[in-house]
């Protein structure tokens, strides 16, 4: 099952360079996300786009597989790379700002999307979990009586990807997934979070 790992938006808010090469504990911020998705026994295929040229690069010197698209926006390249790649089956679809995802968190979404008979899968988190940029989140919904927000990782149906998909949702009471980097108070607590549940 492959996975793909969304790398190609601009990342402005850090100004730390390209967002997905942004050090974590001397370490890429996409290789936590693509070390996961390998140790939970899936192909992570990184999109990237002309706003991350380095990423790209970084992509061929680690022999990562890569799809580059046009920088057209999240959905827009991922529906693209999706077609690129000519993939039916269904596949993860994850952000590359989530380094503290485990290969547990991956099998535990997979497990539960394979039990849940839709097409689709989408990943949601407390919002009470979340710790920075709260009042940013840009979606909450009610799932299961809680107020939650998504995690940025989902599983699709790739013959149907330009299409309205029926899905599953998930809620994860799972600090990990609440630790999406946004701004440099991100990467602080990510890294205090790595060095202490390594």
């Amino acid at each position: 099952m492959l996975a793909l790992i969304m790398a190609g938006g601009e990342g402005r808010r850090l100004n730390l360079g390209e967002k997905p090469l942004i050090s974590i504990l001397d370490r890429p911020m996409i290789s936590w996300v693509i070390d996961a998705f390998l140790a939970a026994g899936y192909d992570p295929v990184v999109v990237t786009s002309f706003h991350t040229p380095m990423t790209t690069n970084w992509c061929r010197v680690q022999g990562i597989d890569f799809c580059k698209t046009e920088g057209a926006g999240y959905i827009e390249d991922m529906v693209a790379a999706v077609h690129m790649l000519g993939e039916d089956s269904p596949l993860f679809i994850s952000v590359s700002d989530i380094p503290c995802i485990n290969a547990d968190i991956i099998c535990t979404i997979h497990a539960a999307y394979s039990s849940g008979r839709k097409d689709a899968c989408s990943t949601w988190i407390p919002s009470d979990l979340i710790k920075s940029c709260r009042d940013e989140m840009p979606y909450r919904e009610q799932i299961q009586g809680t107020e939650a927000c998504p995690a940025g990782i989902n599983i699709l149906r790739g013959d149907h990807i330009s299409e309205p998909q029926e899905e599953l949702r998930i809620l994860l009471h799972e600090s990990r997934l609440a630790l999406n980097v946004n701004t440099r108070s991100d990467r602080e607590n990510a890294e205090f979070f790595l060095k202490n549940h390594p």
